[in-house]
């Protein structure tokens, strides 16, 4: 059960893209990127760059052979800016040297002249204006309108999230390496190797065959490689092909946060209404993403917010209109949920507010709407198997809620230096990618005549442990020992035309491949022994533990005797098989469909200790049930879940991405941007699996991991207004995430304060607004 990237890492053997003993004359690469965020080029002074030591190459866009394009969905993103820029830290021109240092030098000998243009960042201020990416798309079902007159109590309000770092270990990195006849290797710190593959092409001009992508492990994406590391491929890639040497190129974390686009920021208008006894009977929102200065996957992500609006919750009359906004900000990109966290915050924020209207609590509200099977969810499929009020039910007997709340009322009523909070956060997310083509899957099977055992697939490991699952699973699906299984890297000469490593469903799909590859080898052993042992039921040939049986007993034929007789039978030990999940679609005219192969479920109860002085606090506890079907490597499924569970708390407290209007990154550094640390998770997490659950759609019975519990940490916002409330007497709070220790303290003391949050403007970060004030706080000042 173990992870066996693991042993590497401990070790230090572990080896990424710049790891690898660089090829004989290999030169590196810099960027020269825009520090105004939109204008047009008036000069561009490279000479003194050029003339700067150890400095080969300068290159723009005039030096690229094939198209100036790098967008894939929309092709509006150039891979070095021509003409005009369009965000703070676009790629304006590359620095090709002798060394890193010398390339860094000569970069910051660049000069560049820009007649300064209009600068967005405010997504509402974009669509007002018209800056709108692809066409605004809205999901409805039922009748909003008709539905208002019977509720009885109507709520509108407005909810803000920002955006979130990917903050990998590894930061974006690629180098490319000619070979023969013109060909050219790249090796990527990509999750979409394919999508570099067809990128550098493009750039180049040449056949997709001519380029190969290599990709052996990354260092962290979360998606912030999915689409955003295809610029740094294409760029070494030109480098290499233009002066036939190896290039190159590594961000330093600097230019990494400056260069690259984030989660994206939302903001969203809602109405919801509902009954005195706390039914949902309606639900309008409207979703303002800021895109950034170009599409990226925004498109998609937007699509995705529609899709988990409602959360797991089921509300007969919806309608989610979302835009997607296009601001001189880096164009933002795939995170860790892909937008349906911005559709549940949204979500959770007006029912919060219908809880407090009817002055119930807020689980009493959640609970009563949890979606069940037969409900139909907005974009028109319906529930199956759903396990929302089961996780949900085990959670409140199983951690003992009850307690907990009884706890937490007595603690507030005799405490005033602090305040607990309590919430309780339900998932439910959809797996399949919603662009249905995506959602297939090649593997690659070798057995050689030792009966070891080759494997190679479209999953890129990224700490996720895929290849740990794709040697379970293919373990299981010959009967051998995982010992004898080896995951080569991931090659587009060896699969082609790979989707990304995204979407929650990798192992889906690479391991629905690999089981098929699997059992395509398997059907010739059982044909083969059936004839050896003349028997007319092949199926009845089954390899456990190594051995091979006939009818559960054994036959004296181990796998390598197995193999061997094949070998020597001229049977191919080799199997290439293909998977495409079964039975999702979906129509964008009428939008809807069946976009999901499952969805995946579980709840969340989290409590948080607010110390009211200093807007300070703790979580004291995580406790989580989850839905896992029947794991295929439990260990690694549970670092997923307590990994994104520390993603997702650091997006709703600590995580302050700020931006000035100028586009001007103020979060640029680990000094000005906090991410959680082993001190900031809580002591006390605890998970329970749901058991006896089963999956059909996932290989072996299982489910997807990587994204769900993320959304876990939507509750700590919850938490955290809550023990603020307490302390305030119920004053109104602005839904307005990341609620960072200084929103804490404003609204905790917002009579001392003077409103200094009403102050905050997108030039500086909050605390700058306390440091001003603190002093009004402390008791006798």
């Amino acid at each position: 059960m173990k992870h066996y990237d693991a042993i590497l890492h401990v070790r230090g053997e572990s080896e990424y893209v710049d790891d690898v003993t660089p090829p004989a004359g290999m030169l590196h690469a810099a960027v020269f990127a825009s520090n105004v965020a939109h204008g047009r080029i008036v000069s561009l002074d490279l000479e003194a760059a050029r003339a700067s030591d150890g400095v080969v190459a300068i290159l723009t866009a005039s030096d690229i052979p094939g198209a100036n394009q790098i967008g894939g969905v929309i092709e509006d993103e150039a891979l070095l800016a021509e003409g005009h820029v369009h965000f703070q830290g676009e790629p304006v021109a590359l620095v090709v040297a002798e060394s890193f240092e010398q390339a860094l030098k000569a970069v910051a000998k660049i000069k560049m002249e820009v007649e300064l243009g209009e600068i967005i960042v405010d997504p509402r201020v974009a669509f007002e204006k018209g800056e709108v990416i692809g066409v605004p798309r809205t999901f409805e079902m039922g009748d909003v309108e008709a539905a208002w007159a019977a509720c009885d109590v109507v709520i509108e309000g407005r909810s803000d999230v920002a955006g979130q770092e990917h903050l990998y270990l590894e930061t974006q990195r690629a180098r490319a390496v000619p070979s023969e006849g013109g060909r050219l290797r790249v090796y990527s710190s990509t999750q979409g190797p394919y999508a570099v593959q067809k990128t550098v092409a493009k750039v180049l001009g040449v056949p997709h065959h001519v380029i190969e992508v290599d990709v052996r492990r990354l260092g962290g994406g979360f998606g912030g490689k999915e689409d955003q590391a295809t610029a740094w491929g294409c760029l070494a890639a030109l480098a290499a092909w233009n002066l036939k040497r190896p290039v190159e190129l590594v961000l330093n974390r600097i230019d990494d946060l400056k260069m690259t686009g984030k989660r994206h920021p939302y903001s969203a208008d809602y109405k919801i209404g509902a009954t005195k006894d706390g039914k949902i009977l309606a639900y309008a929102v409207r979703h303002y993403q800021n895109a950034g200065a170009a599409c990226d996957l925004s498109l998609a992500v937007l699509e995705r917010t529609l899709f988990h609006s409602t959360n797991a919750y089921n509300i007969a009359n919806v309608r989610a209109f979302a835009a997607s906004c296009r601001t001189n900000l880096p164009p933002n990109t795939a995170f860790r949920g892909f937008g349906g966290p911005q559709g549940m915050f949204a979500i959770e924020s007006a029912l919060t507010e219908v809880a407090e209207a009817l002055g119930t609590s807020r689980e009493e509200i959640q609970y009563r709407n949890l979606i069940s099977d037969g409900d139909m969810f907005p974009y028109g499929q319906e529930v199956e198997h759903a396990q929302a009020q089961r996780t949900w039910e085990e959670a409140i007997d199983s951690f003992d809620y009850a307690g907990m709340r009884r706890a937490v009322d007595k603690h507030n009523a005799t405490n005033t230096a602090t305040k607990k909070g309590l919430a309780i956060m339900p998932i439910c997310f959809g797996i399949s990618f919603t662009a249905t083509f995506l959602n297939q899957a090649s593997a690659l099977l070798h057995i050689y005549t030792d009966g070891s055992v080759s494997i190679s697939t479209g999953g890129v490991e990224m700490g996720q442990g895929i290849n740990t699952k794709i040697i379970n699973i293919a373990a299981k699906a010959l009967g051998i020992r995982e010992s004898r299984i080896f995951v080569e890297s991931t090659n587009t000469s060896r699969i082609a035309n790979m989707s990304p490593s995204a979407a929650s469903a990798t192992t889906d799909l690479n391991g629905g491949a690999t089981i098929l590859a699997a059992g395509e080898l398997m059907a010739r052993f059982r044909t083969l022994m059936a004839q050896e042992f003349r028997i007319n039921d092949p199926g009845t040939i089954t390899i456990v533990d190594e051995q091979v049986l006939y009818r559960g007993e054994a036959t004296g034929w181990d796998w390598e005797k197995l193999v061997n007789k094949a070998y020597m039978s001229r049977i191919a030990l080799s199997s290439h098989a293909f998977y495409a999940t079964p039975n999702v679609w979906f129509d964008k005219t009428k939008e809807k469909g069946r976009p999901f192969a499952y969805h995946a479920y579980g709840t969340a109860i989290i409590q948080v200790t607010l110390d009211c002085l200093r807007g300070i606090y703790d979580f004291d506890t995580v406790r989580i049930v989850h839905d896992l079907g029947r794991p295929i490597n439990e260990l690694v499924d549970l670092g997923q879940i307590e990994g994104g569970l520390a993603q997702g708390l650091g997006w709703m407290t600590l995580e302050e991405l700020a931006y000035n209007d100028q586009g001007r990154l103020l979060s640029h550094a680990l000094s000005t941007y906090k991410a959680p640390d082993g001190f900031f998770m809580p002591d006390d997490i605890q998970v329970i699996l749901v058991e006896d659950s089963d999956n059909e759609s996932g290989p072996y019975g299982s489910k997807a991991v990587g994204e769900p519990p993320l959304m876990y940490g939507i509750g700590a916002f919850f938490a955290i207004r809550e023990a603020v409330r307490a302390y305030t007497g119920g004053q109104p709070m602005a839904f307005d995430a990341p609620l960072t220790p200084e929103k804490a303290l404003l609204a905790l003391h917002a009579d001392k304060l003077g409103g200094l949050s009403a102050k905050r403007t997108a030039k500086s970060s909050v605390s700058a607004a306390i440091a001003a004030a603190v002093v009004a706080v402390i008791p006798g000042k």
